[in-house]
């Protein structure tokens, strides 16, 4: 696995640093405020449980799993919710936890069904963001890491269900994916 990673773009360390600078900066945020975190799967996982742990405000979880890639490696453009949240959000304030933003159009399609559902906020917490693929204009409340447009894996970023396991963020070798 490690033979397909063409180099190292943040480290582990680098992760858990900007994780509990993030979760610093929610606690702040949401002072005597509750938050529901809602993890976009699959690749949001690993992230959101380092994220919750860095939070100090009442927190809970609840998912939802959207799909707008199919099998490629870029999105179509066209968002299913595959798996809807079990939570009801009416007047709860929302962070929206997201592995990586590309384009934006699978998370603004979220963000607006999210909003109809009249929820006291709604804000975006996302690992990494590429704004160079931006189709979508989505305001990102909290970014881990600006990252270039190549195809990164690994904390929770997989290509075919595989990497998500490596504990740092990597740029997978073009070879592999191509």
């Amino acid at each position: 696995m490690l033979n397909d990673i063409e180099k190292v773009l943040i480290s582990q360390e680098e992760l858990a640093s900007r994780i509990k600078a993030i979760g610093e900066e929610i606690t702040a945020d949401y002072a005597g405020k509750e938050i529901l975190m809602i993890g976009v799967l699959r690749g949001a996982v690993i992230f959101m449980a380092d994220l919750a742990r860095a939070i100090k405000v009442p927190v809970a979880i609840d998912f939802m799993a959207v799909s707008s890639y199919g099998s490629s490696t870029t999105s179509s453009g066209i968002v299913r919710i595959l798996k809807d949240l079990d939570e009801e959000v009416q007047g709860k304030h929302l962070l929206i936890v997201e592995d990586i933003i590309d384009s934006g159009l699978t998370l603004k399609y979220l963000l607006e069904n999210l909003k109809s559902r009249k929820p006291a906020s709604v804000k975006i917490c996302t690992l990494l963001n590429k704004p160079e693929r931006r189709k979508a204009d989505v305001e990102i409340s909290y970014n881990g890491f600006i990252v270039p447009d190549e195809f990164v894996v690994g904390y929770g970023l997989d290509y075919a269900e595989k990497y998500r396991n490596l504990p740092f963020i990597g740029v997978l070798k073009p070879e592999i994916y191509k």
